[in-house]
């Protein structure tokens, strides 16, 4: 492997606390156990960039983890060893219980089939986990002879109970300071290297959401869903990198294990892990009734209750699982939480507390292209600076700089605020950086579309309390407000129900004689200047009609439409994009006099708004002579609302009563008139 920019920065950057990612690949499935415990000892004796260094090392994790992790079948062979040397080491992941018979505690080794290993009292002091699913640890099991030889003896003992961990707690301010020497751009890229995956052959948007799996580690409470196809790889980030995630995988999750144990209050996966993530959901289910109710009030305050006292955990919730169809089947037969336990899929008020959706059907099944051969973190130091992230929260950083839209709830600013902070914590781990606009606006933006399609699925299901869905944010105290829509619900030629940038406009041409009517945007953009450009090579020329006509209405009504701006100060470039057989954009003059005022006013139009009407100089609206046939084009093409002239409301009439209930028909008397029902209210 060559050492690329990269790599050379990290060595000089976490000296010491990074490893070669391909060589993990060289013992995957050769030992029974995770990723992170190989990681462990290659970053023991593997964390450097000297080859005959690492030869050595790895020399030295082969044979360790040769003598020390228990195959099938060699268990007899272990406790052999421990019989006639008085102790073996081994790696394994070890769990406790208390004995109340004995008022002592007894490990489980699984690897070697002993679940009454004698643990002492300051052992499961120092490491509660081992009794709430247990972890991976070195661990000297000691035999005693004497003692096998009484009634009921219990000869094995845990002498020594060391957890697989690499790293020290004053990790992160190695991590900050590392951080510091790198762009965001190289520390994301580094991040990813870290978790295995090389970011030059992921695209954009398969890096945010890798990304976006890694918020639930750095952020307390953090709730998240991810559905989408098989062997994308959307449980190993829980299942391999950090032990301060567990993985449960479906069947039955009893309400003891999750939350509290009511016969002796042990505390449950949530109290004990940063992460407790369900895989394979559509499976899950709760030994007790009300045990969906009780993970419901968990993800709402982050307590639950143990008879009359509350308990308070910070342990993050997700939720994995596959579609067995495609993304836009799912949605045409159903919502987009269909793969959840019955118990989950419809309740909105479950949905409600998810704070981000991830789109699993963006990310590709994984091949050997997507890991990488090149440096990052040991997962365990990765893991800790994780951990060590989760005491803070970027959300003071936010008041003042952005400001949502009205559609967002208070649930919904409060999910887009904890992912946005989580995000930020991530591309910049020191709390007292500065972040730029650029990255702040890309988590906004990310934020706001992961919490908008859990938002989307409510409104399927039809709740009228979730009918408005338009995300949007602006930057700053005077920023321009943008609207954040989910890709899956967008098709390049039919009008969402999102508004537009400003200066766009859907608009409908009623053809012609050998032309049907046609689906048309506008789009304008506004400059320092003079005059109007149409950006299309051999514009039509009805098209060119129609822009002459709307820019001398724009200049002789200017006070009117747009107030004291004066577009002669200006320049116009215009775009007329087709979307059906219509090329001509004949009578567009209404639209496209819209586009220019929202252009010029840096306001957009109303979302889901098809513009019809034609204009002459004097200002005058054109007759439209088939507005059923246009109407009901705008209802194909998914348009909520159509603007249109007033003279087509009698033929309207024969509208029939299924599409009138489909669409909002709205009237306009002039061109000021138009623009003023077209603007969007924010």
């Amino acid at each position: 492997m060559e050492m690329d920019e990269l790599d050379r920065l990290a060595a000089e950057a976490f000296r010491g606390l990074i490893v070669r990612k391909d060589l993990v690949r060289q013992f995957r499935g050769q030992f029974p156990v995770p990723t992170y415990v190989v990681e462990f000892m290659l970053g023991r004796y593997c964390a450097t960039t000297d080859e005959a260094e690492i030869a050595e090392g790895l020399e030295i994790v082969r044979t360790q983890l040769s003598s020390r992790t228990v195959r099938a079948g060699e268990d007899e062979l272990i406790k052999s060893r421990a019989r006639e040397t008085g102790a073996a080491r081994v790696i394994d992941i070890i769990t406790a219980r208390l004995d109340a018979k004995t008022d002592s505690y007894l490990a489980t080794l699984p690897s070697l089939r002993l679940n009454d290993i004698r643990l002492s009292d300051e052992a499961v002091r120092e490491n509660e986990r081992m009794l709430t699913g247990g972890f991976y640890a070195e661990i000297e099991l000691g035999y005693d002879a004497t003692i096998a030889q009484e009634k009921g003896g219990r000869p094995f003992q845990a002498t020594t109970v060391r957890p697989i961990q690499l790293s020290t707690r004053g990790i992160l301010d190695r991590i900050i300071e590392g951080r510091a020497k790198m762009t965001t751009a190289q520390w994301t890229d580094f991040l990813l290297r870290s978790v295995g995956l090389e970011s030059e052959r992921m695209s954009p948007r398969a890096r945010d959401i890798s990304l976006m799996r890694m918020v639930p580690f750095v952020e307390r409470n953090f709730n998240m869903v991810e559905l989408g196809p098989r062997g994308t790889g959307k449980s190993h980030l829980f299942q391999q990198i950090s032990p301060y995630a567990h993985l449960v995988s479906g069947g039955k999750a009893t309400v003891a294990r999750m939350f509290v144990n009511m016969s002796n209050g042990h505390r449950g996966l949530v109290c004990q892990y940063d992460v407790v993530c369900f895989d394979e959901v559509s499976g899950v289910s709760f030994d007790q009734k009300d045990g969906v109710n009780i993970m419901k009030g968990y993800m709402e305050s982050g307590e639950f209750s143990r008879g009359r006292e509350s308990i308070r955990a910070d342990g993050s919730i997700v939720l994995l699982g596959n579609f067995d169809v495609d993304v836009q089947h799912q949605q045409r037969v159903g919502h987009l939480f269909g793969p959840l336990p019955p118990e989950m899929r419809n309740d909105t008020a479950f949905m409600d507390r998810i704070h981000a959706y991830l789109p699993g059907w963006d990310i590709p099944k994984v091949s050997r292209d997507l890991f990488t051969d090149h440096f990052g973190l040991v997962s365990d130091v990765l893991a800790e600076a994780f951990t060590r992230l989760r005491d803070s929260s970027r959300a003071a950083a936010m008041i003042g700089r952005v400001h949502f839209g009205g559609a967002l709830s208070g649930r919904d600013q409060n999910a887009v605020t904890k992912t946005v902070s989580g995000l930020l914590k991530l591309i910049q781990p020191d709390d007292d950086a500065t972040i730029s606009d650029g990255d702040f606006e890309w988590a906004v933006r990310l934020a706001l579309e992961v919490r908008r399609r859990v938002k989307e699925q409510q409104k399927r299901i039809g709740t009228a309390e979730f009918r408005n869905t338009q995300f949007s944010y602006s930057l700053g105290a005077d920023g321009v407000e943008h609207f954040v829509a989910t890709p899956e619900l967008q098709s390049e030629d039919s009008i969402g129900g999102d508004p537009l940038l400003a200066g766009q406009v859907w608009a409908i041409s009623p053809g012609g004689q050998d032309e049907p009517a046609s689906l048309f945007r506008i789009e304008v953009t506004e400059a320092s200047g003079t005059g109007m450009r149409i950006l299309n090579q051999s514009p039509p020329a009805p098209f060119r009609e129609s822009i002459r006509i709307a820019e001398q209405n724009l200049y002789s009504r200017a006070q009117e439409l747009v107030g004291d701006r004066n577009p002669r100060e200006h320049e116009f470039a215009v775009q007329l994009r087709s979307f059906d057989a219509g090329k001509s954009g004949a009578d567009l003059g209404v639209p496209a006099l819209a586009a220019f005022c929202s252009a010029l006013l840096n306001r957009p139009l109303k979302g889901g708004l098809a513009v019809i009407g034609g204009l002459n100089l004097g200002g005058s609206i054109e007759t439209v002579h088939n507005p059923l046939d246009l109407v009901e084009l705008a209802i194909e093409k998914g348009a909520t609302s159509v603007l249109m002239p007033v003279s087509c409301r009698r033929a309207l009439i024969d509208l029939s009563d299924e599409a009138a209930a489909k669409v909002q028909t709205i009237f306009y008397l002039d061109p000021g008139d138009a623009l003023r029902k077209a603007l969007h209210d924010g």
